[in-house]
This record gives structure tokens, C-alpha cells and sequence, in this order.
């Protein structure tokens, strides 16, 4: 009688993957600034990496508008906002694409290091925090009907942008809810902006598969 014989299982060649450029790149630039800052007691972060009101002709001001995000004032602060940046940045970089994020971290950067040097000329801010708050907005957004808001985007809203109000109310000089809430708005801006444009185009594949 015929013997069946088993064929051996294939074997898996497990491989770390580069899935997310941008959040990754962004992460380890975080890192980097965070210790540059811890080896020289801060003088680097208070230089570079944290933004301020300085003079605008000095080039460096313009340069911390952006870089801010990158300093953290130590390694609680930076694990706290790089979890929300690795959970959530790799999901909005695969629908979004890798520009489309690195346009929301350098807009929500230059917005809040604006505001932050207009309105609170004594006080410094530097963190990630604003980027995790357009992060969480961002995704809370990622997929919606033309003239239709999200339950779950009202929800996000006032639960993490309503906490920014009360604490910004409640305790003074907390300027970073500034940044937060900002973050928020410019992730939440995107969201729509962009899931408009993701229904316009499924409505123009649609037409286009039944030759209209």
C-alpha cells in the first residue's frame, strides 16, 4: 500500500522589520538629544533642544521652534511620551505615509514653539508631549464619513483636551497643556483634512471601477 510521507514544516526566518521610518528616526533623535542632555547637566537641551523667548536674529531661536520636541528633561519623561509615540505613530504612518507624519510633527513643533515664545516669554518648553497629544487625536479620526464626527473623536476631545483646560485652569504655570492642547487641534485638523481626502478618493475608484 502507498505510504504517505509528511512533509517537513517550512521554517520561519524571523527578521526585525524597519516598519515606521519616521516615527522611528523621530524616536532615536529623542533619545540622542535627551542624552546629549543628561552628559551636559542640560546645557545642551537649554541650547538646542528647548524653546524660549530669544532674539530673532539669532538663528538658533528659529531652530528651536522645531528641535524642541526632541529634549525631555529626563528618562521618565522621555519613556512616558515615546510609549505613545511607538503604540500609535507606526498604525497613522502605514495609512498616512511617512511625509504626511513627519508634516504633523513639524507643524505641531513650529505651532506650539510659536505660541509658546509669543504668549510665555519667561517660560521654556521642550517635550514630545505636543506631538503625542496630535498623535492621539490623529488617530481617533483615521477613518470617518464626509459631514459625520467621529463619537469616538468627541470622546478623545474632551477627555485629553478637556483635562489640558481644567489642569491649564486648575494649576498654575502648567504652560505645557499650551502644547498639548495645540498638538491636539493640529492632529485633529489632520484627521479630517485627511479623511476627506481618503473619501474622495475611494469616490473617485468607485466611479471610475463601474465606468462612470
Amino acid at each position: 500500500m502507498p505510504r504517505s510521507i509528511s512533509q517537513p514544516a517550512a521554517r520561519i526566518h524571523w527578521h526585525i522589520s524597519f516598519n515606521a521610518p519616521v516615527v522611528l528616526y523621530f524616536s532615536a533623535l529623542c533619545v540622542a538629544a535627551t542624552a546629549l542632555g543628561q552628559a551636559t547637566d542640560g546645557a545642551a537641551t537649554r541650547a538646542l533642544f528647548m524653546t524660549y523667548r530669544s532674539s530673532l536674529l539669532n538663528p538658533l531661536t528659529y531652530l528651536r521652534f522645531f528641535t524642541h520636541v526632541l529634549g525631555h528633561g529626563g528618562w521618565d519623561h522621555l519613556a512616558g511620551n515615546l510609549s505613545y509615540i511607538l503604540l500609535l505613530g507606526p498604525l497613522l504612518e502605514e495609512k498616512y505615509g511617512s511625509r504626511t507624519l513627519l508634516s504633523v510633527i513639524l507643524v505641531t513643533a513650529a505651532i506650539t514653539g510659536i505660541l509658546n515664545h509669543v504668549l510665555f516669554p519667561n517660560v521654556a518648553l521642550f517635550g514630545a508631549s505636543g506631538v503625542v497629544f496630535a498623535f492621539i487625536l490623529l488617530s481617533s479620526v483615521t477613518s470617518f464619513c464626509t459631514g459625520e464626527i467621529p463619537l469616538t473623536f468627541i470622546l478623545v476631545a474632551v477627555i485629553f483636551l478637556g483635562q489640558q483646560v481644567i489642569q491649564g485652569i486648575m494649576v498654575a504655570d502648567n504652560i505645557s497643556n499650551l502644547s498639548h492642547f495645540a498638538g491636539g487641534i493640529v492632529g485633529g485638523a489632520a484627521g479630517f483634512r485627511l479623511g476627506g481626502k481618503d473619501r474622495e478618493s475611494s469616490a473617485d475608484v468607485h466611479k471610475e471601477g463601474h465606468g462612470f
